[in-house]
């Protein structure tokens, strides 16, 4: 330790050569906002001097400008589709370093195994993958999910060094209501001296004070300007959500802001591998933040400083002495093209492309619960008729770029269509089917906003019990479609008259593929472009929001294996009724 140190220092003092010299950049400081022309030389990893430096390697990068590695302070890499390898091989070239993820999608399929296997898929990438532990397994008891995990299943986690807390409390209606287990799960985070990240959309009042009194640091579902304020007023870190489905930054630009940046960071929450390959990641959000003229330096720091100290990361998020090596070199800061990408003082990706070595170390036997996660028959039409009478129905309405969901109440119209489809006036059934344990349960209902004009389209992808959703405009398709996910053990199809038009196989716990990021990509939007020629409205994300329509924490109705859930009264209430 000492002799190493004095090696750092001599290099620092530019007594010996560095390993590595990047000549003449422009360094955006996430400390002062300032732009400073040095050289940045690196050892061992480590930043050790910005100024006039020699190394053993030396790369001019005039008239670039160098930043820190990008950091997600909030993901689950299941929503990308592709395992964490993957995952790696897609961000990298655009500059994510470092990602806190949670991992309670596989948790709810397949428990402790599937973090064990989150963990061990991480090992040895050239990317940091933190973890915050799934606080919300099943997200609330009225949900079915393929585990149930409770505080001493937690605790053994935090001996790990790469895992940072206890992640989202979505159950914030129970957390404000003192629930035994979740405080239990509170208590194992705090005296582990963890984080503990919150998810609470709309939440105000003194229930937000309980909320924060339970020790909930941060939240990632604000969905406007002054739901922001008001929880950076109580305390609260905002984090400002761009994924593929939930698109929040344009109502919260002001976060941006000086007065406030100090305490907001950027975050994806779940982001598809096309959107990555296609648009970007962090790097995206820093890009459209200057585009939309905020500065340069509030929208890097937000998205590497900041969640750094948010996460006790280390010395991680900035080009300072002493800081890893973790080193984006870019084109300038509106079109934000990321040309080199540093990890440990390494080059690991140049000009959209990995250069590092990367391979998945999984070996599937060791994992029997991930690979092999249905327990379920194969679905029939008539499983899927609408058993409910009355003079009403109650339909899930959609929100364009949104999570949220309204309740609508329309007229039944069972004389019409005895199934309760309205194509032409948007209304279509929607149906969510256990496939953990073979309950048999399946829970019916309607949605509008969709827009399908034919066919089905189902899931296993299907926040945050994974239980098999399907949507469509007729029974038969809809059964199809079911099948068709059953069959590829987990995935994605689309069927239409009788007939599978298009799936994707998700084997890995029924929500990731093995598949290349590019192929995975090709896949999705071959896909995506499908549904939207059936019928499927822009703003709404084929799969992404139908996968959000079965999540029960998040406001107004959802649809889950029992049923239509009411998540302000954590109820079941009736699709059909007088």
């Amino acid at each position: 330790m000492k002799e190493h140190l004095k090696e750092l220092i001599a290099a620092a003092r530019g007594d010996t050569e560095s390993d590595l010299v990047l000549k003449n950049g422009n360094i955006l400081n996430v400390f002062t906002g300032e732009i400073e022309t040095a050289d940045v030389a690196i050892k061992d990893g480590t930043i050790i001097g910005i100024g006039t430096y020699n190394g053993k390697e030396q790369i001019d990068v005039s008239d670039k400008y160098i930043c820190p590695g990008l950091i997600d302070g909030h993901i689950h890499i299941e929503s990308s589709m592709i395992s964490p390898a993957e995952f790696a091989k897609a961000v990298l070239p655009h500059g994510t370093t470092a990602v806190v993820a949670d991992p309670h999608e596989i948790a709810n399929v397949a428990g402790v195994e599937g973090i064990e296997y989150m963990i061990e898929a991480a090992r040895d990438l050239p990317i940091d993958i933190f973890y915050m532990l799934p606080s919300c397994v099943p997200a609330t008891g009225m949900d079915e999910s393929g585990a149930v995990l409770k505080a001493e299943d937690l605790d053994r986690f935090y001996q790990n060094s790469g895992v940072k807390g206890l992640a989202e409390l979505m159950n914030f209606y129970g957390t404000v209501r003192g629930d035994e287990d979740i405080l239990d799960k509170i208590e194992g985070a705090v005296k582990a001296g963890k984080a503990i990240d919150g998810h609470a959309p709309g939440l105000s009042g003194n229930d937000l004070n309980a909320y924060i009194v339970a020790g909930v640091g941060s939240d990632h579902e604000c969905s406007n300007t002054d739901e922001a304020l008001l929880k950076l007023r109580r305390g609260q870190w905002v984090m400002v959500r761009e994924g593929t489905a939930a698109k929040n930054m344009d109502k919260l630009l002001p976060m941006f802001d000086d007065m406030y940046c100090d305490r907001c960071m950027v975050v994806s929450d779940d982001k598809h591998a096309g959107d990555i390959v296609k648009f970007g990641h962090m790097d995206y959000v820093v890009r459209k933040a200057v585009r939309s003229g905020k500065k340069a330096s509030n929208a890097v720091k937000m998205a590497s400083l900041n969640p750094s100290r948010y996460f006790d990361l280390g010395k991680r998020g900035a080009i300072a002495p002493g800081y890893i090596a973790d080193i984006l070199v870019v084109s300038d800061f509106d079109l934000f093209k990321v040309e080199m990408v540093f990890k440990n003082g390494k080059l690991v990706a140049r000009d959209g492309q990995v250069t590092a070595d990367i391979k998945s170390r999984i070996n599937p036997e060791d994992y029997p619960r991930v690979y092999n996660s249905f327990n379920l028959d194969p679905v029939k039409p008539e499983d899927l008729a609408l058993k409910q009478k009355g003079s009403k129905k109650r339909v899930i309405e959609l929100v364009k770029n949104e999570i949220l969901t309204r309740e609508v109440i329309v007229p039944a119209e069972l004389g019409k269509s005895p199934s309760g489809i309205q194509i032409d006036k948007d209304i279509l059934k929607i149906a969510v089917i256990e496939r953990h344990r073979r309950t048999g349960h399946i829970g019916i209902g309607f949605v509008r906003g969709y827009g399908l004009q034919k066919g089905a389209i189902a899931s296993s992808v299907a926040h945050d019990s994974h239980n098999i959703i399907v949507v469509g405009t007729n029974d038969e398709d809809m059964a199809v479609a079911t099948n068709a996910v059953l069959s590829n053990n987990g995935g994605l199809s689309i069927a239409q008259d009788g007939k599978v038009l298009s799936s994707m196989a998700l084997p890995i716990a029924g929500l990731m593929s093995e598949m290349e990021a590019s192929e995975s990509e090709d896949l999705l939007i071959e896909m995506k472009v499908m549904a939207k020629h059936m019928g499927c409205k822009q703003g709404i994300d084929p799969f992404m929001t139908l996968a959000f329509t079965a999540l029960p924490v998040i406001p107004k109705i959802r649809i889950l294996t029992q049923g239509v859930f009411d998540v302000d009264t954590q109820s079941y209430v009736s699709a059909v009724f007088d």
